[in-house]
């Protein structure tokens, strides 16, 4: 991922910000509904699976390409599914992607640009309701789907959103990220955003990444928090990074937090099992049992090394 990358982070302030005001009372009044006790759900993931680079270290030695998602269902229980991004998959195609993972995998499938990047977000094409049906065939398998507002989508296009929200079916899952400045420098601009999202029940993604920490904006909307996590080729502080994460996601947990999808990138997508891997581990020492990521194989097999 090319946003907010830099190449000398050596001056940048890593330090998670405090929680918004609206957090703390989003989470506690979902505790309060729960009537059982409070477990939160968590899914780690990558951002594709045609990695031929994992084959050997995550995936099996000599892992065909037509097998990788089937490999990258057992090691990762979701995906930050790109592809949708581009285009909107066959009904054939989501029933084959739906029969390769274990029943525990959820796909966040991406809007298809052709909504989230047009003037009217595809009010008026069609491509919302298509985009609705096929993503449905994932049944279960459908985790949270993620709308990616491009650089220059302002303040000035707030009520075309509204009405995005109000025709997107209201049972399916929806995450927001808004990239513009504007949103983050102007307070009114940042509530009237917000409020809308609470009022639709729609999730904020929250992305840490080194080059703009004001989408850090650590704003939660509903119980499930998308989180994007944008390391730096693991370097140290991507490490001292994921353990302020986990501090975060136990107090998170602690109130009220529903769900958590967490997907880890790196440069060019190579590294993102390492991070994922050292994500798991941490969150099961804060106690989080639930919680299963990525092996490395050479480590499970230290003969491996050898060769």
């Amino acid at each position: 991922m090319k946003f907010g990358k830099l190449p000398d982070i050596s001056n940048i302030d890593f330090q998670l910000p405090k929680d918004a005001e609206q957090t703390k009372s989003i989470l506690s009044v979902n505790k309060q509904d729960k009537r059982l006790d409070h477990t939160t759900q968590f899914f780690v993931g990558a951002t594709g699976w045609s990695m031929k680079e994992w084959v050997g270290k995550i995936y099996p030695k000599g892992a065909k390409s037509k097998d990788f998602l089937l490999h990258y269902g057992k090691q990762f229980n979701t995906i930050e599914l790109n592809t949708t991004h581009y285009r909107i998959p066959t009904t054939e195609t989501i029933k084959k992607w739906k029969a390769g993972v274990p029943k525990d995998f959820r796909f966040c499938p991406k809007i298809p640009q052709s909504i989230s990047h047009s003037r009217d977000l595809g009010l008026n094409s069609g491509q919302i309701a298509l985009f609705c049906e096929v993503i449905q065939g994932l049944g279960k398998q459908l985790g949270c789907c993620f709308m990616q507002l491009p650089p220059y989508f302002g303040f000035n296009r707030l009520d075309i959103l509204k009405h995005f929200f109000e025709i997107f079916p209201s049972h399916i899952p929806l995450a927001v990220e808004i990239r513009h400045e504007e949103w983050f420098s102007n307070p009114q601009y940042f509530t009237s955003f917000f409020q809308i999202l609470d009022d639709f029940r729609i999730s904020s993604v929250i992305t840490d990444v080194a080059g703009r920490r004001d989408v850090l904006h650590q704003r939660l909307t509903t119980p499930t928090a998308m989180i994007r996590f944008v390391g730096n080729d693991l370097h140290p502080t991507d490490f001292s990074r994921i353990d302020d994460w986990v501090n975060r996601l136990y107090d998170w947990s602690q109130a009220g937090l529903e769900k958590v999808y967490f997907f880890t990138h790196e440069p060019d997508n190579i590294l993102a099992p390492e991070l994922a891997r050292y994500l798991v581990k941490k969150l099961k020492e804060k106690g989080f049992e639930n919680v299963r990521g990525p092996k490395i194989l050479a480590e499970e097999n230290p003969q491996m090394s050898l060769f």
